[in-house]
């Protein structure tokens, strides 16, 4: 089987692309190694990969529409997991443009790669800032997502908006998952764990929004790759009860399905600085701020559709998850 990993230089689409090379599969990873980031944290993780004589990587940019559509000519992929995307809530208010480029343009071409090539089944990536000004928790993806707080969670939302449509139109299995706060060895350094780690080491103060209340369902990358791993040979079924008079958000008349990836299990942002203080021995020098423009208070996922359909839950605690992120940090910084 010929697998295409989008993104498979970033953090979640190395995990999972190394995840499917040590099961015998064949990956194509495409990534474009932006600078929105650390270019030689990409590359050093894209070394690891090339090792694997399974792997074969394609820089290309998914707004490349004829590159793409080559691409899945060629290659005809079995399955597709979409990873590639400008992450990051805050940076969606100084660059806008960047959002709609990558997420909305550059995903409608693996949907018509998906389309036009009859790929067995697409997975993407969703995120839990579609739930946006919900309050009812634990987010659900039986609720209604209509109140985004940031145009990154809206051009998430449209991506389900525009897989669906695809799915509905043209009878393509799609899953869209989103992923609650994913943290772990190799992550992004613009995350809280890896911004707070590198402070703390340093002597200098974190950023603490909200004056530390905010609460997130931090789930380690191990179990988001189990997750989409189990998920990749599960392929939706159209709900034969769906009922337009009653539409139900996380299923469809399509063979399309939404599902949450969340350790189901929220930590307030001051406890989980109390935890990286103490695997770390150093305190940490605290900045309280308000909370900022596109964040929301709290993120719990309600996974019953993951347990139901895979029989698998996220189960990493936060202690076993941060020390891990340690100790790869010290080992790939010398510090």
């Amino acid at each position: 089987m010929s697998i295409l990993v989008t993104g498979a230089a970033g953090f979640i689409g190395f995990h999972v692309s190394l995840r499917l090379l040590a099961e015998g599969r064949e990956v194509v990873g495409l990534d474009n190694l932006n600078d929105y980031y650390d270019v030689a944290l990409k590359k050093d993780r894209l070394a690891i990969l090339c090792r694997h004589k399974n792997f074969t990587f394609v820089k290309l940019d998914l707004m490349n529409g004829e590159g793409m559509e080559k691409l899945f000519r060629e290659a005809a992929f079995d399955q597709v997991i979409n990873l590639a995307a400008q992450a990051g809530v805050r940076y969606s208010l100084e660059n806008p443009k960047a959002y709609v480029d990558s997420n909305l343009s550059g995903f409608l071409n693996i949907l018509e790669g998906c389309r036009h090539n009859r790929v067995e089944h697409l997975i993407y990536a969703s995120s839990s800032s579609v739930y946006g000004l919900n309050t009812r928790m634990p987010f659900s993806v039986h609720d209604n997502v209509d109140h985004p707080v940031s145009l990154y969670a809206a051009s998430k939302k449209a991506n389900e908006l525009m897989a669906h449509a695809y799915s509905h139109l043209y009878g393509m299995p799609v899953t869209g998952l989103r992923f609650f706060t994913v943290y772990g060895p190799w992550g992004r350094p613009d995350m809280a764990l890896f911004l707070f780690t590198k402070a703390i080491l340093a002597g200098e103060p974190i950023k603490v929004f909200n004056q530390g209340l905010m609460q997130r369902d931090f789930t380690y990358i191990d179990d988001i790759v189990e997750g989409i791993v189990r998920l990749l040979s599960h392929l939706p079924e159209a709900d034969r009860n769906w009922n337009g008079a009653d539409p139900d958000p996380g299923t469809s008349p399509a063979p399309y399905r939404l599902y949450n990836i969340g350790n189901h299990s929220p930590v307030k942002l001051l406890d989980f600085i109390d935890i990286l203080e103490r695997k770390l021995g150093r305190k940490a020098k605290q900045e309280l701020l308000p909370m900022q423009p596109g964040d929301v208070p709290a993120t719990y996922a309600d996974i019953v559709d993951l347990q139901s359909a895979v029989g698998f839950s996220p189960h990493t605690t936060l202690e076993q998850g941060i020390g891990k992120f340690i100790d790869w940090y010290r080992d790939y910084y010398g510090c």
